[in-house]
């Protein structure tokens, strides 16, 4: 899935496609003998190039990888059937469990912001729905993702399977931990607000790594951490609403004091 030589298409660019046309589309004569993915990837394809161009490069979006990975990986795969209509549009989706998948923009931005290299290895706190390792996994030589609900953790995990992911690795678990095992990380994405760093994922960036994650309750902000031979470089960013990250917040030696 890590494309090394990767070009934005160019109606990542050029192409305005509105939802409207996506489903007054007519189907060909041998439409029936297509697959139904085949039949919503024809249909949800000029959404995705749309939600490109009009949420993302508008926005200020200008990593070329970063909008590939928006403008290949289909999230309508990755959202609940209920809301696979909505897909594309500019808010973000329940998904049950008192869990959300984030606005495409958002991803497009914590994505920016971690600088993924291409031989990078990422962590992802908060799995949800898959999609958000999806986009890591185009950009990553290998993704490791903890989510804390069991039955969302089996479901991403297939479908990642199901979409060709093969360079994801899904496990339950109390993202509060990170995965110690397969540190240290390049990049750390954290899909769930905790009310403060938790001290266990900064130690395992590597040196150079970035944190990404938003954090406080109520109000939120995204932080980028960025882990220096001195120490840590923080920056907060944009002001944001993330469901609350569950996990072991009390644990008062989990809270990153640097």
């Amino acid at each position: 899935m890590n494309d090394r030589n990767i070009r934005v298409p160019t109606s990542v660019y050029g192409r305005s496609a509105y939802i409207e046309a996506a489903f007054n589309h007519p189907e060909s004569e041998d439409s029936s003998k297509q697959s139904l993915e085949q039949i919503w990837e024809r249909r949800f394809e000029p959404q995705r190039q749309h939600m490109v161009q009009r949420q993302l490069v508008k926005r200020g979006i200008k990593d070329p990888r970063v909008l590939y990975a928006m403008a290949t990986v289909p999230r309508h795969r990755f959202v609940p059937k209920a809301e696979r209509y909505n897909s594309y549009q500019d808010t973000p989706l329940e998904l049950g469990h008192g869990q959300t998948i984030s606005q495409p923009y958002i991803v497009a931005y914590m994505t920016e912001q971690a600088a993924i290299p291409h031989h990078g290895s990422v962590l992802e706190i908060g799995t949800g729905s898959g999609y958000q390792t999806a986009i890591l996994s185009t950009l990553a030589q290998q993704v490791y993702s903890v989510e804390i609900v069991a039955e969302l953790a089996q479901q991403a995990r297939e479908q990642l399977r199901l979409s060709g992911y093969d360079n994801v690795h899904v496990k339950h678990g109390n993202g509060y931990q990170g995965w110690p095992d397969q540190a240290p990380y390049d990049a750390i994405l954290v899909t769930a607000a905790p009310p403060h760093i938790p001290r266990r994922l900064v130690e395992q960036l590597a040196i150079g790594g970035r944190l990404i994650v938003p954090v406080g309750h109520p109000a939120q902000t995204i932080q980028v951490i960025i882990k220096t031979p001195k120490g840590l470089q923080m920056k907060q960013t944009l002001a944001v609403r993330f469901v609350p990250m569950v996990g072991a917040v009390g644990d008062r030696y989990n809270r990153w004091n640097g």
